[in-house]
């Protein structure tokens, strides 16, 4: 009996480990779920991540404000340089001629400013001068309008006795020309008047014309000095600008100048990359910015230090619209086979400028990016 039994005892107590063993494995499993659960909601959730992230920066394109030969490039690609630095030089002949022009100019129109102040003195001495003039005729002409009358009157009364012989013929004759004489005068007065008062009009009209040159300015304040000055001042601010210098620090690329070339006024030709300045632009989905706010920290890693160097930065802004309406040729939903397509939004990233100076980035590397959606929420 034994013999028959001990199987079966055996086999029970197998089954009974297995049972353990099984139970134990679902509470590892189960512990396992919770503890995986736990730190999803307690922990995990606050977190969104993308590898759709790249970094950026606003590139600063070097253009000449003037046109010109090229007659020296100081700076080659890859090259580190410092706002104000000399990058390019153009030919300054043709501004040097312009500003010599320029000064000669503004000299002209202070001295033209300085004779319409002295020709209003030379003016005004004339008007007092028309005015003797104006006056002095008067009186020649009040005169000579006496002696008219007076002559009228004497040969009105040796006319009268002329008939009863009382008055000779010669007495007569005389005084027939000494009124004709005296009507000559009269006219010759008269237009003398009229020219005086012309003259003295003549002379208050150029010198309204000339005081309205002058008229509450000074020799400074004239708008034809001020002109003069504001080309000189611009021909010296259009040679300084034939040194073209570094707008910002940063790194030289695309140079496309060259020495002997000839460019015009906004010609490209390098670019200067503010390698120090640089952010990174996550493009996340849009179900992944319900907790994204401005001002959340942010852990990045660059693909070329690998895992080996760790960014820190913060959320900085939004950009106003996703990546698709702003490409080259948006999606026309509105045609009628449309398929909805969960869109990409932009988040610009700012980054600690310490870490940058020690890992330096350039423009278009691959970043992976996770958000802190706890903070500032």
């Amino acid at each position: 009996m034994s013999e028959n039994t001990l199987p079966v005892s055996t086999a029970r107590s197998n089954g009974e480990r297995r049972n353990k063993l099984l139970i134990a494995l679902a509470g590892v499993v189960g512990a396992a779920a919770l503890a995986s659960g736990a730190y999803w909601f307690a922990y995990a959730t606050h977190f969104i991540a993308t590898d759709n992230a790249y970094a950026a920066v606003e590139i600063a394109q070097v253009t000449p404000s003037i046109g010109g030969t090229i007659k020296e490039v100081r700076v080659t690609d890859t090259q580190s340089v410092k706002k104000g630095d000399v990058l390019v030089v153009i030919d300054p002949t043709d501004a040097q001629l312009n500003l010599v022009q320029a000064e000669a100019d503004l000299g002209s129109a202070i001295r033209r400013v300085r004779g319409y102040v002295a020709n209003d003195g030379g003016l005004a001495a004339q008007i007092a001068s028309h005015d003797a003039d104006e006056k002095r005729a008067a009186a020649q002409l009040s005169s000579a309008e006496a002696d008219f009358v007076r002559a009228k009157i004497d040969l009105e009364r040796r006319e009268a006795l002329s008939a009863s012989g009382s008055v000779s013929g010669d007495e007569l004759t005389r005084a027939q020309n000494s009124f004709a004489a005296a009507r000559a005068s009269l006219a010759m007065a008269q237009a003398a008047t009229v020219q005086a008062r012309a003259n003295r009009d003549a002379a208050v009209g150029s010198r309204g014309v000339n005081k309205a040159l002058i008229v509450n300015t000074t020799e400074e304040t004239n708008p034809e000095v001020a002109l003069a000055r504001a080309k000189r001042d611009q021909a010296a601010i259009d040679l300084e600008r034939t040194v073209v210098r570094a707008p910002v620090d940063g790194v030289v690329a695309k140079r496309q100048v060259q020495l002997g070339q000839r460019v015009q006024a906004g010609t490209q030709l390098l670019a200067v990359v503010p390698v120090q300045q640089m952010h990174v632009d996550a493009n996340f989905k849009e179900g992944q910015l319900e907790k994204v706010r401005a001002g959340q920290p942010v852990t990045l890693s660059a693909d070329i230090y690998g895992g080996g160097v760790t960014y820190h930065g913060t959320v900085e802004g939004f950009s106003g619209g996703s990546g698709a309406a702003f490409a080259a040729i948006p999606a026309q939903n509105a045609t009628g086979n449309w398929i909805k397509v969960v869109q990409r939004v932009p988040v610009r990233i700012k980054l600690d400028p310490a870490e940058l100076q020690s890992n330096p980035l350039k423009v278009g590397l691959s970043m992976t990016v996770k958000i802190d959606t706890r903070g500032n929420s």
